[in-house]
Order: structure tokens, then sequence, then C-alpha cells
């Protein structure tokens, strides 16, 4: 294998990579199969991370290629890993209903990166242009879009899924953000979800 750069981690005979924009199982499945479409052995992949090993015949200027074609990036630098870190956690409190959460967002996640939440923050709301609570909030309407669509929750148990104090709250944001209220959404026959590794 070619020499790895700085976007690359080594240890013993396998290389981690890590993955921006990888949101869902899907995305997993279409990067493994891609790369070991081109010779690359992966020994493990999660989102956000992939491992693979050393004794690949494939060089990293193709591997890159693979990422960057079907809408990947390898992440750099160390700012930018710890802001997918942030963003992955939370999209997996909203993936993983009930949301049950006897704590803040902010301590949630300072225990989870051990890192202090102000540090945190500055360095998302620097890298992204957007708050983490209000990038949570856009993750959690998005999430409550497709909840609606499927039709099998009402919109009091959909409040609840996402830890909502009651349904009222909930409809005050869906129509801040949608301009629609949630029975409006319900029947449109254009709904307008966003990829969630699309939110920002």
């Amino acid at each position: 294998m070619s020499e790895i750069s700085n976007d690359y981690s080594q240890g013993g005979n396998m290389t981690t990579l890590h993955i921006k924009n990888m949101v869902c199982d899907r995305c997993k499945k279409v990067l493994k199969d891609e790369l070991m479409g081109i010779g690359v052995e992966v020994v493990s992949i999660e989102l956000g991370k992939l491992e693979i090993k050393n004794s690949t015949s494939a060089n990293t200027t193709t591997i890159n290629q693979i990422v960057t074609a079907n809408g990947f990036e390898i992440i750099e630098d160390k700012e930018s890993l710890m802001v997918e870190r942030i963003k992955l956690y939370l999209l997996a409190l909203v993936e993983h209903l009930p949301i049950q959460r006897t704590e803040n967002i902010s301590v949630l996640l300072t225990r989870e990166l051990n890192k202090d939440y102000s540090g945190l923050s500055k360095l998302f709301s620097r890298n992204e242009h957007i708050t983490i609570e209000k990038f949570f909030l856009k993750l959690k309407l998005e999430k409550v879009k497709e909840l609606i669509e499927e039709n099998k929750y009402s919109f009091s148990e959909i409040a609840n899924l996402l830890d909502y104090t009651n349904s009222s709250h909930l409809s005050k944001q869906f129509k801040d953000a949608t301009g629609l209220n949630m029975t409006e959404y319900s029947k449109s026959s254009q709904w307008s979800r966003r990829p969630l590794d699309k939110i920002i």
C-alpha cells in the first residue's frame, strides 16, 4: 500500500479511517461492498469508522475515490473528527427510540467524549455554523417527519418517543420549522424530509 497520509491512523497490520457522513446501516453496507469490490479487506465498519487490512492491494488514492464517490469523506483533522463524533452521538439518540434522557445533552456529551462542554459547543459552532442544541432539534424534527409519514403513532406518542414534555411543545417547534402543523404535514402530498447527513 502506498504511504498513508495524515487522514489515516495505523496500528499493527490494520489502518483505521474516520469517515464523515456515515449515518445509517445502508451507508456501511454500500461502502463495505464498494471497497471489497476493489480488493480492500474490511476488518470492521461502524458509523464513522472503518478498519482495513494494510495488505490490501488498493492504494490510498483509489480508496479515497471510492469513499468520495459514495458521498462520504475521510476526516483529516482532530477538530473535524470531534465534530463528527458529536453528530454521531446525537444521531444515535434520535435513531434509538424512545429517547430517555434524565440529563441534559451537555452532560451526556461531556461524559461521552470526556471533554468540557463549553469547548465542544464552541468547536461545533465554529465548524458547522450552528449550535449543538439547534442541530439536535433539527435531527429530532426530521425524525418527527419520518414517524408522521410511517403513520404508526399518534402525535402524542411521537412527542413521548422524542422526549418532549407534551405534544403542544412539539407541535409549536414543528410549525416554526416547517410552516405546517403536524396534521397539515401528514396530509401533504409533498413530504419534505432531508437525509440526516444533509441536515446542515
